[in-house]
Parts: structure tokens; C-alpha cells; sequence
């Protein structure tokens, strides 16, 4: 029968070595990940990627989206720019009913590599005060039904060896832009941290009608499908408004 000293000291060695073999499980595990990307400040955003244009078609043509790249930033060179497009939502006329993207001969997106819903575009490295114009080919088909289809936009690139991300209000689903928006008192905020990016891009539209008189309603019913997108974009920068996460 051991002594109580005897019972302590191992008691100790075996502490010793759960202790030595969680230190061992700590210094070989990988290094944890950060949630999100670092926020820009509030409305310098609008800054790195604007001028976004999306055209009018008649089913059976073709058209671009374009858009301007800038580096405001001014303590660094942007590189590893990409730009993502992607068609995301339809909203057909008459009737003015929004739903995902008409799975008849939506229209796709024309890069020199792909085709398809979504085009990623890579950009040369900009300096401080730098922009870059770029663009991507809309193709319709003679059955593309009349409407508008919404795009959403991202732009993701690394600067001063920091990745950032900013995106459109298109990539969150109802109940996350509302807990990133809104406060419990009904007021409004902007709280990138909650979203998991750097910033909101606006986004922009393709309006495909098959007459002239079409058009008139196509750009009312472009108004209606994108005024979240963009109009929370717009709303935002106006007020300057922003929350913890939204520097």
C-alpha cells in the first residue's frame, strides 16, 4: 500500500503530464481564423467600385455591364482585385411580382473564360488614387423572358497585406441585413462587422422588354427590384450612419 507522499507525487506527475500534452495539442493546432474582413470607414466604400451601368436589351441581343475600380485608400498598392457579377433575381412585367432567376433563358454573363449567371473579373494592381474601368458581356436569347433581372456585385482585393471584401445587399438574406441595420429601437445602422465585410457595394440591373412600349415599365419595375439593393446603399452613405464594426 503506497504512502500518501507517494500518492501526491504522482498525483502531481500525472497533472504534469495532461498539462505538457495540452500545451503539445495547442502549439500544433492551426492558427484560428478571424471572422470577417476588416471594415472600411463609412462611405469610402462607394469609392472602390462605382459607375455601375447595366444595359437595355430586346431578347436575342447583347449589351454590357460596366463598371469603374478606384484605390482611395491612399496607403498602399491594390492588388488581386476581383470583381464578381452575378444575375440573382427577376422581376417580370406586367405584373411586378420579384422571385429568383427565371430558369427559362435567363440572360448570362460573357467573360473571355466563362459564361454563365456569374462572371469574376480580374483587375491589374491600382496605386493610391488609381482607377481601372472594366466591363462584361450580357447575352439574351429570343426566348429571355421580358423583365428585369438584378445583379449583384462584389469586389474583393488585398491592400497594405490585408484581404478585404465588400458586396451588395443581393449576397445577405432578409434577417441578416435586418440585424445589421437596425437597431432594437426601430433607428437604422449600418454594422459591417455583423454582415462579415469591408463595406456595400451598390448593384445594378438588366432590363430586357420586348417593345418600345415595354420600356417605360421596365424601368419602373427596375426601380422596385433594386431599391433595396441600392437604395439601402444610398440611404447609408447620405446619412453616414454606422454602428459598432463600421468605422
Amino acid at each position: 500500500m503506497s504512502s500518501p507522499v507517494g500518492r501526491r507525487a504522482r498525483s502531481i506527475a500525472g497533472l504534469a503530464s495532461i498539462a505538457l500534452m495540452l500545451l503539445l495539442l495547442v502549439a500544433s493546432a492551426p492558427p484560428a481564423l478571424g471572422a470577417g474582413f476588416p471594415p472600411l470607414p463609412i462611405g469610402d466604400d462607394r469609392a472602390f467600385l462605382f459607375s455601375l451601368s447595366g444595359p437595355s436589351l430586346t431578347p436575342g441581343s447583347t449589351g454590357r455591364i460596366s463598371f469603374v475600380v478606384g484605390d482611395p485608400s491612399g496607403f498602399g498598392t491594390m492588388s488581386s482585385i476581383v470583381v464578381t457579377l452575378e444575375v440573382y433575381a427577376f422581376n417580370a412585367f406586367p405584373g411586378n411580382a420579384t422571385s429568383s432567376v427565371a430558369g427559362d433563358s435567363p440572360p448570362i454573363l460573357v467573360t473571355t473564360t466563362s459564361s454563365g449567371a456569374s462572371a469574376n473579373l480580374t483587375l491589374a494592381p491600382l496605386s493610391a488614387g488609381g482607377t481601372e474601368s472594366g466591363s462584361v458581356e450580357v447575352a439574351t436569347s429570343d426566348a429571355t423572358p421580358a423583365g428585369t433581372f438584378a445583379v449583384r456585385t462584389a469586389l474583393s482585393f488585398v491592400e497594405n497585406a490585408t484581404d478585404y471584401r465588400l458586396e451588395s445587399r443581393g449576397w445577405f438574406t432578409t434577417a441578416t441585413w435586418a440585424a445589421a441595420t437596425e437597431l432594437p429601437n426601430g433607428s437604422t445602422t449600418l454594422n459591417l462587422s455583423a454582415l462579415g465585410v469591408s463595406g456595400v457595394t451598390a448593384e445594378t440591373s438588366i432590363y430586357v422588354a420586348n417593345s418600345t412600349w415595354d420600356w417605360a415599365l421596365a424601368f419602373i419595375l427596375a426601380a422596385s427590384l433594386i431599391f433595396v439593393g441600392a437604395g439601402a446603399f444610398l440611404y447609408f452613405r447620405r446619412t453616414g450612419k454606422s454602428s459598432s464594426g463600421a468605422r
